[in-house]
């Protein structure tokens, strides 16, 4: 299928400038910008990702822009003011976001630019004469977070983040005369301040540019934007969301939307995409729609070994397979997420020490009360414990003896 074709069959098309949808399939160059707000991307941010591959492999020019401008003021919230980020953590958000990118995107051609190259050297009167001529204040006050944030009841709106759309118009005029750049994609919620790069290389550059946006997101059962759980924002980086708990929320996704799923976040092609839909309609309890998303988006962001860790680790919690069956770093991604005793203690002892039981005569009612497992089987006597065992209380409080 032709790219547009794709882009509307996967669910990546709301809003673009371009006279018809069709205009996509012409290969040009494009930028994503992103701003270092926090020291990695969410699963937000990795909808837009997708649609940067999807643009690189029909022979799109990829840019990726890493804002270290626009982070010293922050994308303007639709409630409240950003908390300011101090330079060091700037530059340290900087160098993690564009390592995501390359380790996202893999082998595929990208270059990744920063906004405060070119800002640095701008003189503020000379930014005001050259490009905030050149906008128009009923415009700008027209735009949806500025609405929400003036006002009696309002939270209000400082001069700097009000500003941000001149800025982010600016980088667009300044990507389109040193890269060629004729395309901004982004998220719905950027729409208005991508339109403004477009005006500024219509009368500055006597050229034509468009954007492109996606919808948000959202979850269909909560109604809520994707990519928040019980325990918060689902990260990229696994020192902010284990790739273990990155996997289960994939994992867990509603019936009702995991096929929409599948289209954003992975790259799976339409047969493919048919099976799993037949699957989730003729078997939902296999969830095999939910096992296939959960392993292609954690392969994606964390590496196939650790998309494999994770799953096999999840079927020795829910499925049956034995701790012994384990490698060394499995064992670690699993004492990373239920307590560990060692092996050859009485297992009262074990259920004490892990807090499992409170005290040893709760473990020894539990275990005349039929409620702890080892390897399946229930235990009543006061067994003890051997290396690589998996024991259960209940449904779902676990200890792996090591």
């Amino acid at each position: 299928m032709t790219l547009s074709e794709e882009l509307q069959w996967r669910g990546f098309v709301n809003q673009t400038t371009l006279k018809q949808i069709d205009d996509i399939n012409t290969p040009r160059t494009f930028y994503l910008g992103v701003d270092p707000s926090a020291d990695s991307m969410q699963i937000g941010n990795l909808a837009v990702v997708m649609l940067v591959r999807h643009l690189i492999a029909h022979g799109h020019r990829a840019i990726v822009l890493v804002g270290g401008a626009t982070g010293m003021i922050g994308d303007p919230k639709d409630d409240q003011e950003r908390q300011l980020k101090t330079l060091d953590e700037i530059s340290k958000n900087k160098a993690a976001i564009a390592e995501e990118y390359t380790r996202i995107l893999g082998d595929l051609p990208f270059e990744i630019v920063d906004n405060y190259d070119w800002f640095k050297t701008i003189n503020y009167l000379d930014f005001l004469r050259d490009i905030g001529k050149h906008f128009s204040m009923t415009q700008l006050i027209d735009r949806d977070f500025v609405k929400k944030r003036v006002g009696s009841q309002a939270s209000g709106l400082s001069y700097a983040e009000f500003s941000y759309s001149l800025i982010q118009g600016y980088d667009f005029l300044h990507l389109y005369r040193t890269k060629g750049v004729s395309l901004q994609i982004g998220g719905s919620d950027q729409w208005g301040n991508m339109l403004s790069g477009i005006p500024l290389i219509r009368k500055l550059a006597n050229g034509e540019a468009h954007v492109w946006t996606l919808p948000l997101i959202i979850n269909k059962t909560t109604g809520v934007k994707f990519g928040k759980s019980e325990a918060g924002t689902i990260w990229l980086s696994e020192q902010k969301t284990s790739v273990y708990d990155f996997y289960q929320f994939w994992l867990n996704v509603e019936d009702d939307g995991v096929i929409d799923y599948l289209k954003i976040y992975t790259t799976l092609d339409t047969q493919q995409m048919s099976m799993l839909e037949h699957s989730t309609i003729q078997q939902p309890a296999a969830r095999e729609a939910q096992k296939a998303l959960a392993y292609e988006v954690t392969s994606l962001v964390h590496g196939k070994d650790k998309a494999l860790s994770a799953k096999t680790v999840t079927s020795v919690l829910f499925g049956g397979k034995n701790l012994d069956e384990l490698s060394d770093e499995e064992k670690r991604m699993l004492a990373s997420q239920i307590p560990t005793a060692s092996a050859g203690q009485n297992i009262v002892s074990a259920l004490v020490e892990t807090g499992v039981a409170t005290s040893n005569s709760e473990a020894r009612r539990l275990l005349q009360a039929g409620g702890i497992t080892v390897e399946g089987e229930k235990v009543t006597s006061e067994y003890v414990t051997r290396a690589n065992t998996l024991i259960k209380k209940g449904k779902n409080s676990y200890i792996a003896v090591l």
